[in-house]
């Protein structure tokens, strides 16, 4: 991933983390940096299993917004 990709279009799909779930809230984001904003943000304070798909069609992981969940405050 590139830095210049922080600044595309990405979809978040946040999950329940602590039940069964067979409904998701998604919400569409200017940027991927908001997106990893918001998905930080859920895993925190909701107990939520995000995923985020890119405007690139690459999709991120729980682990992986975990892991680079600072990219949102960098640039």
């Amino acid at each position: 991933m590139r830095p210049s990709d922080l600044n595309k279009r990405a979809e978040l799909t946040v999950w329940p983390g602590n039940r069964p779930a067979r409904t998701a809230r998604c919400r569409e984001f200017q940027t991927l940096r908001a997106a990893l904003a918001a998905a930080a943000e859920a895993m925190e304070n909701e107990d939520a299993r995000p995923w985020i798909m890119t405007e690139e069609g690459d999709i991120l992981s729980p682990s992986w917004i975990r892991a680079n969940a600072g990219l949102n405050r960098q640039h």
